[in-house]
């Protein structure tokens, strides 16, 4: 299989949109097909949110995003693709006649996915010239957030298919969960619908409110299932003697009807009172809010995840690990290596509505966040990657000197300029502006000194990080040094 650089996607709505946006901040170009005569927009929307809390997740971590073109038709947008993913309305015709013409249109080496949440994948490549290429991955919403996809084969799916598709799914963060046989619904669904069933009989039988069965759930269980699942979970209500104890203990209750799991009629009267105790929950905020709130309630989940490297959270620190390691090779071989005459620009983005504070201005913590983007920025450039790290080697920073020039407020566009004033030596002795892009001016500047170690002791950085560091201090010593290097705490400014 050839390097995969280019994604179809047939289907824009909320999943396809939700691919587009995960493949373009990954560096993927995409094309999407989609009928909608609004897609564009919708695209733009939904791309935006991604990019917003991939910021904050990931800050600093910025691949060069894919292009995005919107196609006129099925063909144009997987004619050159490397890759396919379908994301129609779960209706077994229509996708069983969109991938017929897909398997038609696609070299013959293309793996092609489909997004279905349960319909059998042996049906839907029935159609297909090439069965033997199609899987399905099935990923939750939002696509650029959740890391889960489910992978599922028919009858005639080549075992190399999931194995392509599988790594591709891991190369954008994702953690591919292989469905070992094929079955409805596949394995999350079916616990979210027998879950939703049991929901629907709540309200029906007027037991609860659309309400407070969410809040049943996210103020109890739900926070457990974030990061343990259901049977981790049991097995420590089971005490020291484990699952064995618990099944003992509460086994037994499940003989009792306490559950319904076949759904209830979706009468007009039960349709009515669900949709009229969805709106009062909602207390009038739009889609849109709701979608950045909940955006923005994951990224926090993730983040503290990450910070125990457990669950989902592992994931997001493995693909961190995998952005870093792309990023040294982007700058090595671009023009952030540095030139006769030119700063290193290595972090750029927007401020963020977290950095502000109760001024309106952004909180001086964010200044420092910034530059430690751009040294961190720096490190990848001049060879400390995951490895360099691993073998015990680093830079670590042992002064800072901010000096505050301008404000900053929301949404303003920003740029770090660094300047490498000397290295070579356990020293690395760096200078950085904070340009504010709409007006050019600078609004903070950093003076930093990092130390090189090799395992907790100073030492020499090791070839070739410590040649790249003397290419960078040489470009950089013509130029005139800056006024604030090495000026103490409540001197006079210039």
């Amino acid at each position: 299989m050839s390097e995969i650089r280019r994604i179809g996607l047939v289907g824009g709505g909320v999943i396809g949109a939700g691919w587009a946006a995960r493949f373009l901040l990954n560096g993927y170009d995409v094309a999407v097909f989609d009928p909608d005569p609004q897609i564009g927009r919708k695209l733009d929307e939904v791309v935006e949110n991604a990019r917003r809390v991939h910021g904050k997740l990931m800050s600093g971590l910025a691949l060069p995003e894919g292009r995005l073109t919107v196609a006129a038709s099925i063909e144009e947008a997987v004619r050159d693709a490397d890759f396919v993913q379908e994301s129609l309305p779960e209706r077994e015709d229509l996708k069983r006649q969109v991938l017929a013409r897909i398997d038609a249109a696609v070299r013959p080496e293309v793996v092609i996915a489909s997004s279905t949440s349960g319909l059998l994948p042996s049906r839907l490549q029935a159609g297909m010239a090439r069965p033997e290429r199609l899987v399905v991955g099935h990923p939750f919403n939002p696509v650029y957030l959740l890391p889960l996809v489910e992978i599922c084969g028919g009858e005639r799916t080549s075992p190399e298919v999931k194995t392509q598709a599988a790594a591709l799914y891991e190369a954008i963060g994702m953690r591919p969960l292989h469905v070992r046989k094929e079955i409805d619904g596949f394995i999350a669904d079916r616990l979210l619908e027998a879950l939703w069933r049991e929901a629907l009989w709540l309200v029906s039988d007027g037991i609860a409110t659309t309400e407070e069965i969410d809040d049943a759930i996210r103020f109890g269980a739900g926070l457990r299932w974030s990061f343990m699942g259901t049977f981790l979970i049991y097995r420590l209500a089971g005490g020291e003697a484990g699952m064995r104890h618990f099944l003992a203990q509460f086994g037994p209750a499940l003989q009792l009807p306490w559950t319904k799991l076949v759904a209830p009629e979706l009468t007009d009267e039960l349709i009515d009172r669900l949709a009229a105790q969805s709106d009062e929950q909602a207390k009038g905020a739009s889609m849109r809010e709701l979608e950045r709130r909940r955006d923005d309630c994951l990224v926090a989940v993730l983040a503290g995840l990450r910070a125990n490297d457990y669950a989902a959270g592992a994931v997001v620190k493995a693909h961190e690990r995998r952005l870093m390691a792309r990023l040294g090779k982007v700058a090595a071989n671009g023009d952030a290596r540095g030139r006769d005459g030119e700063l290193l620009r290595l972090y750029s983005g927007r401020v963020l509505p977290e950095w502000i504070d109760y001024n309106g201005h952004v909180t001086e913590s964010r200044y420092l966040q910034c530059f430690a983007e751009a040294t961190d920025a720096l490190l990848r450039l001049i060879g400390v990657d995951g490895a360099y790290v691993a073998s015990g080697r680093s830079y670590y920073t042992v002064e800072t000197h901010i000096m505050h020039l301008g404000e900053l407020k929301l949404d303003d566009p920003i740029e770090v300029e660094t300047q490498v004033l000397a290295g070579g030596d356990k020293r690395l002795h760096i200078f950085h502006r904070l340009r504010r892009l709409r007006d050019g001016e600078i609004v903070a500047t950093g003076e930093q000194m990092l130390v090189h170690v090799d395992k907790g002791r100073g030492a020499r950085p090791e070839e070739p990080v410590r040649a790249e560091v003397e290419r960078l201090a040489a470009l950089h010593a013509a130029m005139a040094r800056p006024p604030a290097v090495g000026r103490h705490v409540g001197a006079a400014r210039n």
